[in-house]
């Protein structure tokens, strides 16, 4: 655990206790200790078309401990609602990994563990966020730094000063926790901020110094963005507004990593609200690109039936009926290839950065 800069929340902490005090008065009246989570699913999660983004529903879920299919999980709510008042009471953080671990034991009497992997006790605390209306953050929870920052930004990090443009093109890991009462934009001379999928195009793109040329912010998050870059992503496009360009593998799963940043997601649709960039662009990779920079069929990769059958499901999703978009994923069905951006590389190394995204840029050739 780490002692960081906190102020301890009384709400938070006074509804973690409501939890336990739930159990108690139904146990003093003989009655079954049941709570309502909210379900954090596709059926319950709706696309806002007037604010661009996806929003959670008010379905919820009995949890009951007297269920024999639901004790399990209830005793784990418990166990780690618990865990999350001591970091209150103590105003620590800590991890999701130590999470697992603290609420981790043998069930007396039992051959049975409380959890047996952190897959169990991740989505528990996911849980526990949408039914006391808490951020992860506001439980002192952080995950591992997942992305990378370079760029004219300067951010305020526990008191030090952190200069982006000077970390050299390692640049700066970016925290869980990017909210202004922990990481401070100090100033940020950018014109937009670009962000990438994986962190080889990255590499490739500050090693280049693409950020220095075109005066942009490189974010990546190595994949599927965690919630620090994609908080960072959305602070700067509020309070600088600046345009936001994803850049992901042509194929379906880096459409949905667009959408996530662009609508957010389905799982987490309760943090859409501070974590979404309705007006975010998809810049590449397109289907119709490979035709465009003629790059060679014989880099595509041959789609598999889980693309296929992933594709299908985004062509229905609500957030995706855009002719334009309906017409981008046909295309790459028609095609029955996909695309990674290293393939760029097939043309030159520095192709990405001094072919395809500057002619991106100027022809202003993206979607929406």
């Amino acid at each position: 655990m780490a002692k960081t800069k906190l102020t301890r929340n009384g709400a938070v902490e006074k509804k973690l206790i409501g939890l336990a005090d739930l159990v108690i008065t139904a146990a003093q009246q003989a009655k079954d200790p049941t709570m309502a989570i909210p379900i954090r699913a596709l059926s319950n999660v709706s696309f806002n078309e007037r604010k661009g983004l996806l929003e959670m529903g008010s379905k919820k879920q009995a949890r009951s401990f007297f269920n024999v299919g639901m004790a399990k999980k209830f005793m784990q709510t418990m166990l780690v609602a618990d865990a999350l008042a001591e970091l209150q009471r103590a105003e620590l953080t800590t991890s999701l990994r130590e999470i697992y671990y603290r609420t981790k034991h043998t069930i007396q009497d039992s051959h049975e563990n409380t959890f047996d992997t952190q897959d169990e006790s991740d989505p528990i605390i996911e849980d526990l966020e949408v039914s006391l209306v808490a951020l992860r953050e506001e439980l002192h929870v952080r995950a591992e730094n997942g992305g990378s920052v370079v760029g004219p930004l300067v951010l305020g990090d526990d008191g030090d000063r952190v200069d982006c443009a000077k970390l050299g093109k390692g640049g700066y890991s970016v925290p869980s926790i990017v909210e202004p009462e922990y990481v401070e934009i100090r100033r940020c001379t950018a014109d937009f901020v670009l962000l990438v999928e994986k962190g080889t195009q990255w590499n490739r793109l500050s090693e280049d110094k693409f950020w220095r040329r075109y005066n942009c912010v490189l974010l990546t998050g190595n994949g599927q963005p965690p919630r620090g870059v994609r908080r960072l992503a959305r602070r700067l496009h509020e309070e600088y507004r600046l345009p936001v360009y994803v850049l992901v593998d042509n194929d379906p799963w880096g459409y949905y990593i667009y959408s996530v940043v662009k609508q957010g997601s389905i799982n987490l649709a309760f943090e859409s609200q501070r974590m979404a960039i309705p007006k975010a662009k998809f810049i590449g990779l397109s289907s119709a690109d490979p035709e465009r920079y003629e790059l060679p069929r014989n880099v595509g990769i041959k789609l598999n039936e889980k693309d296929i059958a992933r594709a299908k499901e985004l062509l229905n999703y609500q957030w995706f009926q855009k002719p334009a978009w309906q017409v981008e994923i046909k295309r790459m069905l028609a095609s029955g290839l996909k695309y990674e951006l290293d393939a760029l590389a097939n043309k030159d190394f520095q192709y990405l950065t001094k072919k395809y995204l500057p002619r991106k840029l100027k022809e202003k050739d993206w979607l929406d």
